[in-house]
């Protein structure tokens, strides 16, 4: 598909992600294997700036939020109460002849039986659980069955009577998490936008019953707000809400933030449910052990209700990508940039000596070790100026440093802003200073 006007393509997306370095095919040396990827020396320097801006937003600057790392293999009953072993599943069919199998709802037409790639016959369709299957222990049946999480929620929901014992949090409060997820996708596809294996960013927001329209709406524009606050553009963010009859078994509203991606239009990147009294009351009936609250001004144990926004680290590197993707003709040449914001940039400032001239190196490099403990830095001395100029633009570094000839003899370097490329020189002895001004966030 191509992309409107001042967006990247999906081509240009995914050569500019392996030709600088953001992400890989995972074991691509074997030929690959679909819906996994890795992430490269850029790519993981993003996604961490990434969870750590949501860290940040979700848990540093709020009173009301704690944090919790769950495992990703629980015990399978858990994966019971949640409906996920009965329920997570998608529909899928067959090609009788070229052996493709699709969900039923990326056919053309749900009454469709015939295979959209080669015009085959396609089989009956069946459900498909989604979760990955595994063994605990030495012995493969069926009492060693486990499962990879599809989810970080249900570390949250079992741990809540923990969480809320040792943190002695009233209500309103929160249980964040970040973790790797696993979900065997029948069709994963459009690079990292489905996956098979991703990481979330759950955040479980436990309130009283009664409080929950208004703290789900709280919640909706918090979360809204914190895209803006990424740099993504207003204009290509929208509200969904979901319609009665798509709605999940648990939820009695969800609200969808989408982003208006190039191959796909408008798509969720995160969703904002209310999640009502569902988990802990399952998990409750389920384990045999009670997971309430004790509401002194009532003076009763209440099951809380649960507000859930809940995205993906790795659609959301995507959509930073997308969004902050340019490109610009400056004196005749087309520049390519993306424009981060200085927070999610995988690298803060690049150190570059003129030349790879011997009588600039040693002063560039110890520019670089000055640099280094303070900000994520590269050092560049291959080819022009210009070309690593270039190169860093291309990868959103914010600043450039340069060290030229004039700086053994005034001890200045030229310090060069991506956005307007203006340039000003600042004494050494300043430097840091000078970047932290023009890097506020850091």
């Amino acid at each position: 598909m191509n992309a409107p006007a001042g967006k990247m393509t999906m081509e240009q997306l995914v050569s500019l992600c392996k030709r600088r370095g953001f992400v890989f095919q995972s074991s691509e040396v074997y030929g690959g294997i679909g819906g996994f990827w890795d992430y490269g020396p850029l790519g993981v320097e993003l996604k961490n700036n990434i969870k750590r801006a949501w860290w940040k937003a979700t848990v540093q600057e709020r009173t009301d939020v704690v944090g919790l790392d769950a495992a990703i293999i629980m015990n399978p009953r858990a994966w019971k109460a949640s409906g996920h072993i009965d329920t997570f599943a998608d529909p899928m069919v067959d090609c009788r002849s070229c052996k493709r199998r699709f969900r039923t709802d990326e056919l053309p037409s749900p009454e469709s039986r015939v295979c959209p790639e080669c015009g085959g016959a396609l089989t009956e369709p069946r459900m498909f659980n989604l979760m990955f299957k595994t063994f605990v222990g030495p012995v493969e049946d069926e009492a060693s069955v486990a499962y990879l999480r599809p989810e970080t929620a249900q570390g949250i929901f079992v741990n809540f009577d923990n969480v809320l014992t040792t943190t002695r949090k009233k209500l309103p409060f929160g249980i964040a998490q970040i973790g790797k997820a696993f979900r065997n996708e029948i069709t994963p596809g459009n690079f990292i936008f489905r996956d098979r294996e991703f990481e979330q960013m759950e955040l479980e927001y436990f309130v009283l019953p009664g409080t929950d329209e208004e703290w789900h709406q709280r919640w909706i524009d918090e979360r809204f707000n914190w895209w803006l606050s990424l740099g993504i553009r207003r204009e290509n963010l929208h509200l969904r809400e979901h319609s009665a009859d798509e709605l999940s078994h648990y939820s009695k509203r969800t609200v969808d933030i989408e982003y208006d991606f190039p191959f796909a239009g408008f798509s969720e990147i995160e969703g904002i449910a209310n999640r009502t009294d569902f988990d802990l009351a399952r998990h409750s009936e389920f384990s045999g052990r009670s997971l309430s609250y004790f509401d002194e001004p009532s003076g009763e144990h209440i099951t809380p209700y649960v507000i859930e926004p809940s995205m993906g680290v790795d659609r959301c590197f995507l959509t930073v990508l997308i969004d902050s993707y340019a490109e610009e003709e400056v004196r005749g040449e087309k520049r390519v940039l993306m424009r981060l914001k200085s927070e999610l940039a995988p690298v803060k400032v690049a150190v570059l000596p003129l030349s790879r001239n011997e009588k600039l190196l040693p002063t560039a490099e110890r520019v670089w070790e000055l640099l280094r403990p303070h900000f994520m830095t590269q050092f560049d001395d291959a080819q022009s100026i210009g070309r690593r100029y270039r190169r860093q633009d291309e990868i959103g570094t914010p600043l450039c440093v340069t060290v030229d000839f004039e700086t053994l003899e005034d001890g200045a370097v030229t310090v060069r802003d991506r956005d307007s490329m203006e340039q000003m020189r600042v004494p050494v002895s300043g430097l840091l200073d000078a970047l932290r001004e023009k890097l506020p966030s850091l």
